[in-house]
């Protein structure tokens, strides 16, 4: 289960403090295109529009690299992540996801 870890973008959690620092943790992941999202945006660049390929690449790579990110910290001992920010970028043969942010444990206040 990977929502037993709070990810957040801030430093702070409202109601929270921050007990134990256990780091930094990443979550990376990889995706090739296919062959039609590649002639879809060459399409989609004549008209304009959404390449909907492309939209379900991003959005289950960014997916991805979110769980993996929670499973590292989970292992860390962690139960929050702070400070949480995603970086991508993209080539001709696909996309690169990296999600990292700073593992913590939380209690409340």
């Amino acid at each position: 289960m990977n929502d037993d870890i709070l990810v957040v973008t801030s430093e702070n959690i409202a109601g929270y403090k921050v007990t134990k620092t256990l780091g930094e943790v990443f979550g990376l992941t990889s995706r090739s295109r296919n062959l039609g999202s590649d002639i879809g945006q060459g399409l989609k660049s004549l008209v304009g529009g959404e390449v909907k390929g492309y939209t379900k690449l991003q959005q289950s790579a960014r997916d991805e690299a979110l769980a993996r990110l929670r499973d590292e910290a989970r292992n860390k001992g962690a139960n929050a992540v702070i400070m949480f920010r995603f970086d991508t970028t993209s080539t001709q043969v696909g996309d690169s996801v990296t999600a990292y942010g700073t593992a913590v444990y939380i209690e409340a206040l």
